[in-house]
């Protein structure tokens, strides 16, 4: 009896029930004779594949074939290129990493023959660089206190705060307008643009800061607003002076030292309860400047504070302008000096009140002059620098103030000198 390992015999002819027939396999033997008789022979899977090939795209008669290994010399060139079995050239790899390494040897040996250059471009390009953003909301705390540093021309915000604050019109960032009162969303979206044009004009452009006019953010003005500033900047005094709005340096006593001012702060608005509008600014600038040939030579007349202090706030009515006695300033240092503007304007509602379109009105202004000389008021920012000395006489009665605070709203101007803690 037959089991499952072993297979069933093959019926034949001559099984016992006489069916089944011979096998013609049976006593076949497939031996090395056998393959070699054989008539029909399948071709390799490469022969077909390039029949199928040359079927489509016949390869050129022109390029007879050439074995893959084959190199072909250039004509003109040391190395051999090779090329595929129909004849096209293979793209060799380049040798991409001695040229870089090579590169990057020579910068090495650069850096390390100028370290004073790459220290001062890395202080100027990446330590003094924006990486602050404009502020959103009142800050909690006044900024830190860094190590002190001698500010210089190359770096002028050398141990300042300012020196990671956003500068020019880029850190005014305007809030996102929507409607208010009688204004709709563009209407918002206009006069916050018109706002921050003002303050670029009056506070940034470097014709205004070297002293010219700055008839830019005049024409920005109107009405009243507009006839007080011109009457300011014709006759400064304590009464009007064109620098609680704008910033402008007397050539004479203090150069900008380059075009880049430090800023931080913010914008706001809202209705103004009489169907208008009201935009709030508050920010701080920071100047850095380098003595003028007549720095530390200008003498407050007798209706002024007699002195000089670290802090100018407000305007004393009644004050005349400064005079000058000329001299050349011995110092070559630069400082900065920090200007914090809260000015608010207003839009009135053009059914109620008679306005010029586009033009600005103030509602409310008030600036503070950190590291300026105290009661001049001639219509210039005037720095106080470090060669401008005091002998201890004039009145400080305004107390100490860090002007990069801006965690605490500023006080009403009083026309009190104090001193600044930093600059």
């Amino acid at each position: 009896m037959p089991i499952a390992e072993d297979p069933e015999p093959h019926p034949t002819s001559d099984s016992p029930n006489g069916s089944g027939a011979d096998d013609p396999f049976d006593r076949l033997v497939l031996d090395d004779e056998f393959v070699k008789a054989a008539t029909i022979k399948e071709r390799s899977g490469r022969s077909r594949v390039l029949a199928a090939r040359w079927k489509r795209q016949p390869p050129p008669e022109s390029q007879p074939w050439r074995p893959p290994t084959e190199l072909r010399r250039r004509r003109f060139g040391r190395k051999r290129k090779t090329v595929s079995p129909w004849g096209v050239e293979r793209r060799r790899s380049r040798d991409w990493q001695t040229p870089l390494f090579v590169v990057l040897a020579g910068a090495l040996v650069v850096a390390g023959l100028n370290v004073d250059r790459l220290h001062g471009w890395y202080t100027s390009n990446v330590a003094d660089g924006p990486t602050e953003a404009p502020e959103t909301a009142v800050p909690t705390a006044a900024p830190p206190t860094l190590a002190p540093d001698t500010p210089t021309a190359d770096h002028p915000w050398a141990g300042s705060p300012a020196a990671v604050w956003p500068s020019g019109a880029d850190a005014i960032v305007l809030p996102q307008a929507q409607a208010v009162g009688v204004f709709d969303q563009d209407e918002v979206a206009a006069q916050l643009k018109t706002v921050k044009d003002f303050l670029v004009a009056a506070n940034l452009d470097p014709k205004t800061l070297a002293g010219g006019t700055p008839q830019a953010a005049l024409d920005l003005l109107g009405g009243k607003s507009r006839e007080e500033a011109e009457d300011g900047l014709a006759h400064p005094g304590g009464t009007s002076d064109p620098s609680d709005w704008a910033s402008r340096f007397n050539p004479r006593t203090a150069i900008p030292a380059g075009d880049v001012v430090k800023l931080q702060g913010r914008t706001s608005f809202e209705a103004d309860g009489k169907d208008g509008m009201v935009v709030h600014t508050d920010y701080t600038f920071v100047y850095a400047v380098l003595p003028g040939p007549d720095a530390g030579k200008l003498t407050p007349s007798p209706s002024q504070d007699p002195a000089p202090s670290g802090l100018a706030a407000g305007a004393t009515p009644g004050a005349e302008p400064a005079v000058w006695t000329g001299a050349v300033s011995g110092s070559t240092e630069v400082t900065r000096e920090i200007v914090r503007r809260v000015i608010d304007f207003r839009f009135y509602d053009p059914a109620k009140y008679d306005v010029e379109p586009g033009k600005l009105n103030f509602s409310h202004t008030n600036s503070y002059f950190g590291n300026s000389l105290c009661g001049v008021h001639d219509g210039w920012l005037e720095p106080d620098f470090p060669v401008v000395t005091s002998d201890g006489t004039e009145p400080r009665d305004g107390g100490t103030m860090d002007p990069y605070n801006r965690s605490k709203p500023l006080p009403d101007g009083t026309g009190k000198c104090g001193t600044v803690t930093r600059t």
